[in-house]
């Protein structure tokens, strides 16, 4: 056996898990397992280890198996390491360290949308508040509701853009959009103009009430183009009496495993009306291994305060600043979202 005990650190996370009053049925997951491998014993659990026959032990699923064989191979697991982090820190303390982290915000409108503020405006704020880059992320043509920019349109803005960026260094503009996601899959903008975009969010807006497998197909087809970086407010829920919406059903375990798979970001959306996904959702998707953005979706310059909601929650997700792509540089950010590459 190694230096770790895969016991032991089940045993842990559950212990951890439960002083953090997370779900019961999560806590004996992890010590149910532990009791698993204590009853076959240190000979059986290596074989199994080698063979692949973890998953056949009752009790033991993909994310407890990933941990008993982290700990196997005398690494701490990640999901361990994710809750000793926060272990007996403070909210507040472990929101601001997280907030601390963040260079630039990667969601944000204007009036060429339907937010109440030019670029400049907004640039301005965000510049007050220490960012080092705002991505500008209006919508897309079918969202007429919110004035969404046709292509002609949002090539001026590139141009817009670009103008100022030539006043505002070292703070940076991103060229970026909110598109929707149609229910195919495909998203809603010329595939070479997305292209050219620093930042692509792409969200769902339409037809949020169809039947789960349909909502998880159209996510995860949007996931797999390359032109998307970040999956906007994956729920659409609302939160406040006056704008209050159920969730959007679809299969988590799916769309976070396509996140993971194709390198994307899941966004924690920080408007109070939102604050999407839910914290349930937000665990499955950093036990997936996601990537996230904690993004205000600003409407307004001094919405772009709200980052400290998406940091709050992140917090008690056990998320981590590496893990966070609005942590990242602009040079880093870029690089990352260059990485999707194009349609062959």
């Amino acid at each position: 056996m190694p230096d770790r005990d895969p016991i032991a650190d089940l045993k842990r996370i559950g212990f951890l898990l439960e002083a953090a009053q997370e779900p019961g049925y999560r806590v004996r997951a992890f010590r149910t397992a532990a009791a698993t491998l204590t009853r076959i014993g240190a000979e059986e659990l290596v074989l199994r280890a080698a063979s692949g026959g973890l998953r056949e032990l009752p009790g033991v699923g993909e994310v407890t198996e990933r941990t008993i064989l982290e700990s196997l191979r005398g690494e701490e697991p990640v999901y361990l390491r994710r809750l000793e982090s926060t272990e007996g820190k403070p909210l507040a303390e472990g929101a601001a360290e997280l907030r601390a982290a963040l260079r630039g915000d990667c969601h944000a409108h204007t009036e060429a949308s339907d937010g109440g503020a030019t670029i400049r405006e907004m640039a301005d704020a965000a510049i007050e508040l220490g960012h080092d880059y705002l991505a500008i992320t209006d919508h897309s043509p079918r969202l007429t509701v919110a004035n969404g920019l046709s292509a002609d349109r949002l090539r001026a803005q590139l141009q817009e853009i670009a103008a100022l960026n030539l006043q505002l260094g070292p703070f940076r503009l991103l060229t970026g959009i909110e598109v929707d996601i149609n229910e195919d899959g495909s998203l809603d903008q010329d595939p070479e103009l997305l292209a050219q975009l620093d930042v692509v969010v792409g969200s769902v807006h339409s037809a949020l009430r169809s039947e789960e497998r349909a909502m998880t197909v159209r996510m995860v087809t949007a996931l797999a183009n390359p032109n998307l970086d970040i999956l906007g407010h994956c729920t659409g829920r609302m939160k406040t009496r006056k704008r209050n919406r159920p969730e959007s059903a679809f299969d988590a375990e799916l769309v976070f495993a396509a996140a993971a798979r194709f390198d994307k970001a899941i966004e924690i959306n920080s408007r109070p009306e939102r604050l999407d996904p839910p914290k349930r959702l937000l665990r499955l998707a950093v036990e997936a291994g996601c990537r996230v953005s904690i993004d205000t979706d600003a409407h307004a310059p001094g919405q772009l305060f709200w980052l400290g909601n998406g940091c709050e929650r992140a917090f008690l997700c056990g998320v981590t600043a590496p893990t966070v792509v609005n942590a990242l540089t602009a040079h880093e950010l870029l690089a990352w979202t260059a990485s999707h590459g194009t349609w062959a």
